[in-house]
């Protein structure tokens, strides 16, 4: 038995480098249309608000529904065809959304486009690809290139969108998923298929007892309210930008502007909230300044640094809980169970992402853009409400430690009790048919001698 460590090997490192440049260039093209789309639908025959609202969030609602589905398939079928499939699928929407010219055919394109539902398929070939000892790393790239995607396709949609018009946003995005098929098949290697990851996929054994944590449950509502808020005021943001003296072509640069001195802002935020260990107040900071960005967004007037500074304050607060979020999860999820727990959340944050787009429309149809963000204001208070009564998490760490092939069920089973009495483990998982034991400990309190010797006598 050993503690598991190392370095990245160069097949490992060709694998993260395509998955997560598949994984990003795919949520750029879903982002893309995020600034841009209200603001162009007065050429598109039948636009209305909820329905540019709709538009903007159906890509969640087949994200959510069909992410399990294609996660399973990619058991059965491996995972390159099914990722190659998700792929087709999402080039199929976006040329379907760049001929539409009716509000409709958008709607069909963006609910083809989130039908390639394969983001469990890409993180279990990230799995099948790298070993249990530099995962976490390798995961961490992956949620890098998300938020990398995000501040990119907030700049590059609307100097697109300027140039080409909205069809040329969906041609962009289609021409990146045709891309992504050499760069699936030519630069990821190929890899055993391994079907179960229990740090990675949902184990449907532990859904009840993920389900059963209200923290957990706290969170799953946290990425949820996120990411309808979020959708939900793109409604209204562009036209904000545009009464503010914006022209449409030039707002790219204004987000530019924006999300990197929120990036600035928040990077100080995370550092307390990890090295102090300041996780719920950080979270309850974050809540609070999107509340007070909202408020002010309803009712700031034409002028353009107040526009600019409450959209700051936005980011700030959204790239913190974006950050932290993820952590909270990883330390608060039992030891073994952090791929199902993060599988409840990715669907409550695609379910979040289509329930915002349509709130924001229907608000922005019925009382028009200051009630959209009034609508979200409300929402953000119940939610730093609910957060109130969230515990201080356990600042625990995740460690795999490999077990010998010739270990008989039953002992491994007895190595249970064995890693608990370690001072600083607070919860182990011996899982015999995968020879691994899942770990999570507090750094402060680990007896890491103590456990080196559990690990060099299980080996002698």
């Amino acid at each position: 038995m050993r503690k598991l460590s190392g370095l990245l090997l160069p097949a490992e490192r060709r694998a993260i480098t395509g998955l997560a440049g598949l994984y990003a260039t795919r949520m750029l093209g879903l982002f893309m249309a995020l600034p841009v789309l209200a603001l162009y639908a007065d050429d598109l025959a039948g636009a209305t608000p909820l329905l540019v609202g709709l538009a903007l969030g159906i890509y969640g609602l087949t994200q959510a529904a069909l992410q399990i589905p294609f996660g399973l398939l990619s058991d059965r079928l491996g995972r390159k065809p099914v990722i190659a499939a998700g792929l087709l699928l999402f080039l199929l929407g976006s040329v379907v959304a760049a001929s539409a010219d009716s509000i409709g055919g958008v709607i069909l394109g963006r609910c083809l486009q989130g039908s390639g539902a394969v983001a469990a398929a890409i993180m279990a070939l990230l799995a099948d690809q790298t070993r249990e000892q530099v995962r976490t790393a390798a995961m961490a790239t992956i949620g890098l290139s998300i938020g990398v995607a995000f501040a990119v396709a907030m700049v590059l949609g609307p100097l697109v969108a300027g140039a080409f018009g909205l069809a040329g946003v969906f041609w962009f995005t289609a021409a990146l998923a045709a891309l992504g098929l050499p760069v699936l098949w030519k630069l990821v290697p190929r890899a055993p298929r391994r079907l179960r990851h229990r740090d990675v996929g949902i184990d449907r054994a532990q859904l009840g007892r993920i389900l059963g944590r209200p923290e957990l449950l706290r969170l799953d509502l946290s990425i949820f309210a996120l990411h309808l808020v979020l959708m939900a005021i793109f409604v209204a943001v562009p036209f904000r930008l545009l009464d503010a003296g914006i022209a449409t072509e030039r707002q790219g640069l204004a987000y530019l502007g924006v999300m990197a001195l929120a990036f600035l802002g928040m990077v100080p935020l995370v550092v307390v909230a990890e090295k102090r260990r300041r996780m719920k107040a950080m979270v309850l900071l974050a809540i609070a300044a999107m509340l007070v960005s909202l408020l002010g967004l309803a009712w700031v007037g034409a002028g353009l640094w107040a526009l600019l500074a409450w959209l700051w304050l936005f980011f700030v607060g959204f790239n913190l809980l974006e950050a932290t979020l993820p952590s909270l999860l990883s330390k608060l999820a039992p030891a073994g169970a952090k791929g199902t727990a993060m599988g409840v959340y990715s669907t409550s944050q695609f379910l979040g992402a289509f329930l915002g787009g349509v709130l924001g429309g229907a608000l922005a149809q019925q009382w028009g853009l200051s009630a959209v963000f009034l609508g979200a204001a409300v929402l953000v208070l119940a939610w730093f409400v609910v957060m109130l009564g969230m515990r201080p998490p356990p600042h625990l760490a995740s460690e795999v430690v490999a077990l010998d092939e010739d270990h008989g069920d039953d002992a491994l089973e007895t190595l249970m009790a064995k890693f608990a009495e370690v001072a600083g483990v607070e919860d182990v998982l011996v899982v015999p048919e995968e020879r691994l034991a899942y770990l999570k400990v507090d750094r402060q309190r680990l007896d890491e001698q103590a456990l080196a010797r559990l690990i060099d006598t299980q080996q002698s």
